[in-house]
């Protein structure tokens, strides 16, 4: 609980009564490999803050394949904040790609912590600016650069992931074949 209380001081000040009321709207969930946080067509249900593991948002494509579209690791918040904070519907899948601990919120918590905390709703707002920032920071390149520049530039921007998730998740998320990854990661060693 308390790497969820550093990050979320990053943000703004919180004395120890309001460090009391927030810890005491979180839930700790755990999710095996392959659970879901929250399912495209569902509207989701929690703001969760990963402790252990990882997530990865995916869909699938007009095709019926399966795109990852992001990673989401320890000591990051894993939300589709828009969906949840307007209770619609998720186009995509958020899904445990390892055993995974996580620190959730439901909607009621969330709105109940707003309604308490003077300055959380710009506090709340700072924190997803910087996760669509980091989001945009390491997406954006990959769509100008060739597939083994994408590959090296996923080993910076993740560089504990690589040997903790299937390599068709990573291939997916570079939006290449596993067999071209194969070649890639060959001639890189």
């Amino acid at each position: 609980m308390e790497v969820l209380i550093n990050l979320i001081l990053q943000f703004g000040d919180l004395n120890k009564q309001q460090i009391e009321f927030l810890l005491s709207k979180v839930e700790l969930l755990e999710f095996k490999k392959d659970d879901y946080l929250s399912e495209a067509g569902k509207v989701p249900r929690y703001v969760a803050f990963v402790l252990e593991g990882v997530f990865r948002f995916c869909y699938y494509n007009n095709k019926g394949e399966e795109v990852t579209n992001y990673f989401v690791d320890e000591g990051n918040f894993v939300v589709d904040n828009e969906k949840f904070e307007s209770q619609i519907a998720a186009s995509e899948y958020v899904q445990a790609v390892t055993d995974c601990k996580a620190l959730v919120f439901t909607k009621k918590d969330w709105d109940d912590i707003s309604n308490t905390i003077v300055g959380w709703e710009m506090m709340k707002a700072n924190m997803v600016k910087k996760c669509l920032t980091l989001a945009m920071e390491r997406r954006s390149p990959l769509v100008s650069e060739d597939a083994t520049t994408r590959y090296l530039s996923f080993i910076e921007a993740f560089p504990n992931l690589i040997n903790r998730i299937p390599l068709s998740y990573v291939a997916s998320y570079l939006g290449i074949t596993q067999q071209s990854l194969s070649r890639i990661r060959r001639n890189i060693r």
